[in-house]
């Protein structure tokens, strides 16, 4: 929606020309929630998505396109009443009939899916690791619903992973095919400035077509396995963006595979999230250690 209805419905169109379906966005709210039904050797995986980042007027209604909402309420608290200016306790929680929709989109999906994928655009951009409340109060009424994997994005950061019933919360997969090209004039403005403090180490290179911060290189191509009873293992391949804002698959002897998987375990530990992570050839085993064993059944 950055480029007015034209500009949706030209990119879906687009994508239907391409023989691709669009999936959270659509004419009115009822193309936008309508999931994507995928069949491949017998199995029905159903897609759903999402947006909690949607300026005024982005989201679809009855009579207006847009992006299918689960919006979040903000509350600050201060912490110290009488200390006036200090940093505030920021507390989040979804609307009410966003998520009665999204429950509602999910179980209807699960009657005739085996497995339903859900993707949120969502979360705390930039700032490494922390996540809003309302993120895990989505994401377990989903699974509640009968989803059987969260697909997070947004951040432009890998935050952590979680395990909620046995099923996998990927709160955000970072960035991967994005470019971002920076004048000396775009990085003298102050809300660039703003928006620069909430990462450490965040200094734009001129010569770059990647500028966004350090973390933000360090990447990942997600792999679920998924049959009759839902999504089954969940691993990844970790990936760094060079500076041609190219994404690059890492062997395991680069000492930037192991970066990446640790960055992403702190993630999960900073935030008290359960997953583990166990190396397995060049790609890493995602695995909830409640279970006490590595060939987890994520669903069923």
């Amino acid at each position: 929606m950055d480029w007015g209805i034209d500009g949706l419905t030209d990119t879906i169109d687009n994508l239907s020309q391409a023989d691709l379906t669009s999936i959270g966005a659509g004419l009115d709210i009822a193309a936008a929630r309508r999931p994507a039904m995928v069949e491949r050797n017998g199995i029905r995986t159903a897609f759903l998505a999402y947006s909690s980042i949607l300026p005024e007027g982005y989201w679809a209604t009855d009579r207006r396109a847009g992006c299918a909402p689960i919006r979040a309420h903000t509350h600050y608290e201060q912490i110290e009443p009488d200390q006036p200016g200090t940093p505030p306790r920021v507390h989040t929680w979804a609307f009410r009939d966003d998520l009665e929709n999204l429950v509602r989109d999910i179980r209807s999906a699960k009657e005739s899916a085996h497995a339903v994928i859900v993707s949120l655009h969502w979360g705390i951009h930039f700032v490494p690791s922390i996540l809003a409340d309302y993120q895990q109060e989505v994401a377990r009424a989903a699974i509640d619903a009968g989803a059987d994997l969260i697909l997070g994005h947004h951040a432009h950061i890998l935050k952590g992973i979680d395990f909620y019933k046995g099923r996998g919360i990927v709160y955000s997969l970072g960035n991967f095919a994005i470019d971002l090209r920076m004048t000396p004039e775009h990085a003298s403005r102050k809300s660039f400035r703003e928006i620069q403090a909430l990462s450490p180490g965040w200094v734009p290179d001129f010569d770059s077509l990647y500028n966004f911060p350090p973390d933000s290189r360090k990447t990942m191509i997600l792999r679920a396995q998924i049959d009759t009873n839902g999504v089954t293992a969940l691993q990844f391949y970790p990936a760094m963006i060079n500076n041609n804002a190219q994404p690059e698959v890492l062997a395991p002897s680069d000492p930037r595979f192991a970066e990446v998987v640790e960055y992403l375990q702190w993630c999960c530990e900073d935030q008290g999230l359960s997953a583990r992570f166990d190396i397995n050839g060049d790609k890493v085993s995602i695995t909830d250690p409640r279970l006490g064993r590595h060939d987890v059944t994520l669903a069923g």
